[in-house]
C-alpha cells in the first residue's frame, strides 16, 4: 500500500510588532516635556505672589537660613498673607516652643504685624502648660493681645476641665474670650456623650467669663461632628490644605500652616487669620 505524504506548511517565525518611527517616538517625548513644563508653569503661576515675595530682597535673609525641603512651606505661607492684608494675624504657642523672646515677637519677616497670640493654658483636669505663667505674664508687658485655650481630653470629665481652666486662667479686659481645643474622639464613650460633655465645658467657662467661648478643631472634625450642633459659637479651624488660600465665611479664626518662623521663637510655629481686621478683633475681646 502506497504511503500518503502529508506535507505541513512551513510556520514562519512570528510577526513582529511594527515598532514606532524616530519621528513618533521623538513626537512623544516632547508630549512628555512640554507637560511636564505646563504642569511646573502652572504650579508657578498659581503661586505666584508667594514666589515673588519669597525670591524678593526681602527674604533674602530669611532664604540663606531656611533649609530646601522648607520651601514650598514658606512659598505658601506668603501667599496666603499677601490675600490677607486687610486681616489681623496672629500665633499660637505652647510649651513646644520653649523660651521665647517676647520683645522680638512682632513682625512675620518685617511685612506682617502679628496682632494677636493664642496660648495653651491647660490640658485635661491636671496638666497646667509649663510655660502658660510666663507667656500669659510677659504679653500682658508687651500690650499685645492674648487669648488662652485648653486642650480637651475627651476621656476626662468635662465639669472638671472646666473648673481647671478656671481655676488657673485669669482673663481680664482686652483679652481674647477662653478656647475650647478640641482634637481627638472618645475611646470609651459614645460621639452624643462627647458632644453633652463639650457643652458642659462651653457652658460653665461661658457662666464664669461672662463670654461665649471660641472653639478650636480642624476642618474634618468641625465639618463631621461640631458644624451643626455647635452652630452658634465662633470657630478657630486648623486647615493646612495646599489647594484652600482664602479664609472660610464660616470660620473667625484659620489656623493655615504650622510651619512658620517668628523672630523670637526658636523652632516652628503655627499662624493664623482673624476673618477681620485688627479692630474688629478689638471688639471681641472681652470688655469691649
Amino acid at each position: 500500500m502506497a504511503r500518503k505524504i502529508i506535507r505541513r506548511k512551513a510556520i514562519g517565525p512570528a510577526r513582529k510588532k511594527k515598532k514606532d518611527s524616530f519621528l513618533v517616538r521623538k513626537l512623544k517625548l516632547f508630549g512628555l516635556v512640554l507637560g511636564i513644563v505646563l504642569l511646573l508653569f502652572s504650579v508657578a503661576y498659581h503661586y505666584r505672589e508667594g514666589l515673588a515675595y519669597y525670591f524678593s530682597y526681602k527674604t533674602e535673609k530669611v532664604l540663606k537660613q531656611e533649609q530646601k525641603a522648607r520651601k514650598l512651606a514658606i512659598i505658601r505661607n506668603f501667599q496666603i498673607l499677601s490675600k490677607h492684608k486687610n486681616k489681623a494675624i496672629g500665633i499660637d504657642v505652647s510649651e513646644y516652643q520653649g523660651n521665647i523672646d517676647w520683645p522680638k515677637v512682632k513682625w512675620i519677616d518685617y511685612d506682617y504685624e502679628i496682632n494677636f497670640v493664642l496660648i495653651r493654658a491647660t490640658a485635661g483636669n491636671d496638666r497646667v502648660d509649663a510655660q502658660f505663667e510666663k507667656n500669659w505674664e510677659n504679653l500682658k508687658r508687651k500690650k499685645m493681645i492674648r487669648g488662652a485655650y485648653h486642650y480637651y481630653r475627651p476621656n476626662e470629665n468635662s465639669l472638671q476641665q472646666a473648673n481647671f481652666f478656671i481655676k488657673n486662667v485669669k482673663l481680664k479686659k482686652g483679652d481674647l474670650p477662653p478656647v475650647l481645643d478640641i482634637e481627638k474622639l472618645p475611646k470609651n464613650q459614645s460621639l452624643d456623650s462627647l458632644k453633652v460633655g463639650l457643652k458642659r465645658w462651653l457652658v460653665r467657662v461661658e457662666n464664669y467669663y461672662g463670654i461665649k467661648p471660641i472653639i478650636y478643631s480642624g476642618d474634618k472634625y468641625f465639618t463631621t461632628f461640631l458644624e451643626k450642633q455647635f452652630s452658634d459659637y465662633t470657630f478657630w479651624i486648623a486647615n493646612y490644605s495646599v489647594f484652600d488660600e482664602k479664609i472660610d465665611k464660616s470660620w473667625q479664626f484659620w489656623q493655615f500652616t504650622e510651619n512658620a518662623n517668628v523672630d523670637g521663637i526658636k523652632g516652628n510655629v503655627d499662624l493664623n487669620i482673624f476673618n477681620g481686621t485688627k479692630n474688629q478683633l478689638k471688639y471681641l475681646t472681652i470688655g469691649n
